[in-house]
């Protein structure tokens, strides 16, 4: 990595730090989510997106820092892919957000808290990780494939009309 590069990643990782400061400092009765923070960047450091975990203010538990962060990105691209974009993370993206940054398409995450640091508080993903891994017989959350009649039809009929696979 050239020096340039490792001076934009460290300006935007050191924003997407201070997202997360922003959010560890809110008064308990102001509290948005968890100390995370993200940004969405362009390789020339131009960002197209933040985000803060807003987890509690939402009440929804997938509006990690990443997540608001993409969903931003995307809006702003008018494009469900970031292409030759990079996530700043100020932790380890979870399996939901590292999964949403393989479907978006980034090019590149970096991250400044491992996953360990986080679980050290109590924010830990190791069950998720496990759960993954395992077979859907063995999970803890029990799933059950319901054979309906045309189940198929929505699939099949996408694939008709040749509309775009992302």
């Amino acid at each position: 990595m050239n020096r340039d590069a490792e001076k934009t990643d460290r300006a935007l990782l050191t924003r997407a730090l201070a997202l997360a400061a922003q959010n560890a400092e809110r008064p308990a009765a102001a509290l948005s989510g968890g100390p995370f923070g993200a940004v969405i960047a362009l390789a020339d450091g131009t960002i197209l997106a933040e985000g803060s975990n807003q987890v509690l203010a939402r009440h929804d538990p997938t509006a990690h820092a990443e997540m608001e962060a993409i969903r931003a990105a995307c809006q702003a691209r008018q494009s469900c892919h970031l292409e030759n974009a990079v996530l700043y993370a100020s932790s380890e993206p979870c399996p939901m957000c590292l999964a949403a940054a393989y479907w978006a398409k980034i090019s590149r995450a970096v991250y400044a808290n491992p996953r360990g640091a986080a679980a050290s508080l109590g924010f830990s993903d190791a069950r998720l990780y496990r759960e993954i891994a395992l077979p859907k017989t063995k999970r803890a959350l029990p799933m059950t494939r319901l054979l309906l009649p045309d189940a198929d039809f929505p699939l099949t009929r996408w694939k008709q009309r040749g509309l775009p696979l992302y």
